[in-house]
């Protein structure tokens, strides 16, 4: 009988996940031959066979690159930004009264319309796409934050009062890992927010990168580019993923204390 939630073991797991891919590729190229128009939707081999092409004439290991140098930047920053001014909001009751509800309202602000505020403040160039891909993860994060300083589990704090620890000690024991160990959850899924602006960030002045190669793409009807890069992208999450994981599991030893 099926369980709901059930755990499966990891060989099983690939297989499946293996299959589901499997699926997903036929299911693609039977839509593509009833389409039968790669400037509607190209098959699975015409977006391999554009490899080359952006290779060696659109240069995407280079645009790509680039891209990912912008992203790692603005989410070192938004990091540094967010989990310090969290933690002020979260565990000061005057800092939360005054800024809690604007920092919740930012939330609702478009990004896309502040592109001007940000030229205007950082120029044209790579430190403004930083500085824009920041806010777009920051502005999500920081509530984050500040709710998980909020859901830690109190009888931690009492337990450690009782021990005599002061305010300091309290928070360095027992906020900083307990909040840690869950936000570092939070920004694996949230650093993935500024891949979807990469395209808006690098068609300012564009230097290149791979959403402006997207866009370029897009411009000439050429799709199955334009599936080539986003394959790309998808590629570039998952071992963003992996290594989020793997830096989860060496920082925070203690949450996988129960693995097998």
């Amino acid at each position: 009988m099926l369980e709901l939630r059930e755990g499966l073991p990891k060989r099983t797991r690939l297989l499946y996940e293996f299959g589901g891919l499997i699926v997903i590729v036929i299911a693609w190229q039977l839509v593509a031959m009833k389409v039968d128009s790669i400037a509607i939707l190209p098959s699975p081999m015409e977006v391999l066979r554009s490899f080359p092409e952006l290779h060696f004439h659109d240069l995407i290991v280079l645009n790509t690159a680039y891209s990912i140098r912008i992203n790692l930047l603005g989410y070192v920053w938004a990091t540094l930004l967010a989990v310090p001014l969290g933690f002020a909001v979260g565990l000061f009751t005057p800092v939360g009264a005054v800024f809690n509800r604007f920092l919740e309202a930012i939330r609702y602000i478009p990004l896309t319309a502040v592109t001007g505020l940000f030229i205007a403040w950082f120029g044209i160039y790579m430190n403004m796409k930083v500085q824009f891909l920041a806010f777009g993860i920051f502005v999500y994060l920081l509530p984050v934050v500040v709710a998980r300083v909020k859901e830690l589990d109190e009888v931690y704090v009492q337990t450690a009062e009782t021990l005599g620890a002061s305010k300091w000690q309290i928070i360095r024991k027992v906020f900083l890992p307990g909040v840690l160990s869950r936000v570092s959850d939070d920004i694996r899924v949230l650093t993935a927010i500024s891949w979807t602006y990469i395209i808006v960030a690098e068609l300012i002045n564009n230097e290149g990168g791979i959403g402006a190669l997207i866009f370029r793409a897009s411009r000439q009807s050429r799709l199955d580019k334009v599936f080539a890069c986003l394959f790309v992208i998808i590629l570039i999450g998952v071992a963003q993923d992996k290594i989020f994981i793997w830096l989860d599991r060496r920082l925070f030893k203690y949450k996988y204390a129960n693995d097998k």
